[in-house]
C-alpha cells in the first residue's frame, strides 16, 4: 500500500461495509413509530438471548446505563462503589452522578483488569457495589472477583462497554454479575449509528426497577412511583440497526482477534508488553500495547501514517474535577498509564494495512529510537 496513506484507528466505512441499512431504517420510517416500539422490544429480547440472561433494558447510551444500573441497585449518597481507575472515568462519572463515593482498586499487570487481591483489601470496609470493567475487550477474572464481592455483601455490576461477545467456558460477558451494562457507541464491537446502551440482568426485580428508572420513574404513564427516574431510551432506528448487526458480532470479533494475533506474532520479540490473551475471552475492542518511549513511538507512527490513541492517559484518581476523600495506592494503574498505546484493530482493516502497521512498528524498534 501507499506508505503515505493514513491508516485510521477506526473506520466506520470499513467496519460497516456491505451492510444494507436502508431496509431497517425504512421499516421504522414507514411504521411511523420512533420511540419504544417493536424494534426496541425485539432487540431487547434478541440481545438478552445472545448474552444469556433473562432481561435487557435498553437506554440512550452506555454512560446512562451505568448510572441507571447503580440507581437500580439502590446506590445513593454515602454509599461506597468499588471500581478501577484505568478505564476512562466512565464508571466514576456514573458513581458521582448518583452521589456515591468511588473507591479505586488496582489492576492486574497482565490483563489490566481489576486485581482480586486489591479488591479484597478495598472490601475490608463494606461497599454497596463492585463495578468490574472488561477493558479493551478482555474478560476480567469475573468469577473470582464476583465471589470476593459477594462474600463481602457487595453487588456486582459488569461494565461490558468494550467487550460485547467475550466469553469463557462458564458463560458470556454480562451474564456473571447481578447486572451488566453495554454501550453501542459506533466504535464498539456492536455499534449503532449513534448513541445507544443497555442494561442486562436475570433478576426480574432489578429489571422491573430499571424499566421504571429509564422512563421518568413511571410505573404506568404519568404515574411516578420510583424516585430519581431518567429519560433514557434507545430509539427505534438504532434498535433496528443493532438487530441487523447483532448476528454478525461473533464474526467481527473473530476478525478483530485475527488482527491481534498477527500483531502479537510480529511483535513477540520487541520490547513491548502485549495483550494477555488471544482466546475467546478477548474480543480485541482495542489492541493496546505498552512501550517505554511512548511519545517518540506515537510521533514516529504518525509520521508514517499510522494512527494511534491512548486509552487512557489520566487515571481516575488523578483527574482534577473532584476532591477525593481517600488516597489510593495504584502502582500498576499509574505505571501503565504512561506506556499505553492503541493500534488500529477493527473489522475491515485490510491485510495490507495490518502489514503496514507491523512494518512501521518493527522499523521503529529496529532504529533503536
Amino acid at each position: 500500500m501507499d506508505a503515505k496513506q493514513q491508516i485510521p484507528l477506526f473506520s466506520a466505512v470499513a467496519a460497516n461495509a456491505g451492510i444494507d441499512f436502508s431496509e431497517p431504517l425504512m421499516r421504522v420510517v414507514n411504521r411511523h413509530w420512533y420511540i419504544m416500539g417493536e424494534e426496541v422490544k425485539a432487540f431487547e429480547r434478541e440481545f438478552a438471548d445472545y448474552v444469556g440472561v433473562d432481561h435487557c433494558i435498553s437506554v440512550a447510551n452506555g454512560s446512562e446505563a451505568l448510572e441507571i444500573a447503580l440507581l437500580g441497585m439502590g446506590v445513593g449518597p454515602g454509599d461506597r462503589v468499588v471500581t478501577v481507575a484505568n478505564a476512562g472515568f466512565y464508571s466514576s462519572t456514573a458513581i458521582r452522578a448518583v452521589g456515591a463515593e468511588p473507591v479505586y482498586v488496582d489492576v492486574d499487570d497482565n490483563s489490566l483488569t481489576m486485581c482480586p487481591e486489591s479488591l479484597k483489601r478495598a472490601l475490608a470496609k463494606p461497599a454497596k457495589v463492585v463495578i468490574v470493567t472488561h477493558l479493551y475487550g478482555q474478560l476480567a477474572d469475573i468469577q473470582t472477583l464476583a465471589s470476593i464481592a459477594r462474600a463481602s455483601g457487595a453487588a456486582v455490576l459488569e461494565d461490558c462497554a468494550q467487550s460485547h461477545g467475550a466469553r469463557s467456558e462458564q458463560g458470556q460477558c454480562g451474564s456473571f454479575g447481578d447486572l451488566a451494562c453495554f454501550s453501542f457507541y459506533p466504535t464498539k464491537n456492536l455499534g449503532a449509528l449513534g448513541d445507544g446502551g443497555a442494561i442486562v440482568t436475570s433478576s426480574p426485580a432489578i429489571a422491573e426497577r430499571l424499566l421504571k428508572l429509564r422512563q421518568y420513574g413511571w410505573s404506568t404513564k404519568y404515574h411516578v412511583t420510583v424516585p430519581l427516574g431518567r429519560n433514557s431510551r434507545l430509539d427505534e432506528m438504532q434498535a433496528a440497526i443493532l438487530r441487523v448487526k447483532l448476528p454478525m458480532l461473533d464474526q467481527w470479533n473473530a476478525e478483530r482477534r485475527d488482527i491481534a494475533k498477527k500483531y502479537c506474532e510480529a511483535f513477540a520479540a520487541l520490547p513491548v508488553k502485549l495483550p494477555a490473551s488471544l482466546g475467546d475471552d478477548f474480543v480485541a475492542h482495542l489492541f493496546v500495547l505498552r512501550v517505554e518511549n511512548r511519545d517518540a513511538f506515537t510521533l514516529y507512527l504518525k509520521d508514517q501514517g499510522v494512527s494511534t490513541d491512548i486509552h487512557y492517559p489520566v487515571p481516575d484518581h488523578w483527574q482534577t474535577a473532584y476532591t477525593l476523600n481517600d488516597t489510593f495506592d495504584l502502582p500498576v494503574t499509574e505505571t501503565a498509564s504512561s506506556k499505553l498505546v492503541s493500534l488500529p484493530c477493527f473489522p475491515g482493516l485490510t491485510t495490507e494495512q495490518v502489514n503496514r502497521v507491523i512494518e512501521v512498528v518493527c522499523h521503529f524498534f529496529k532504529q533503536g529510537i
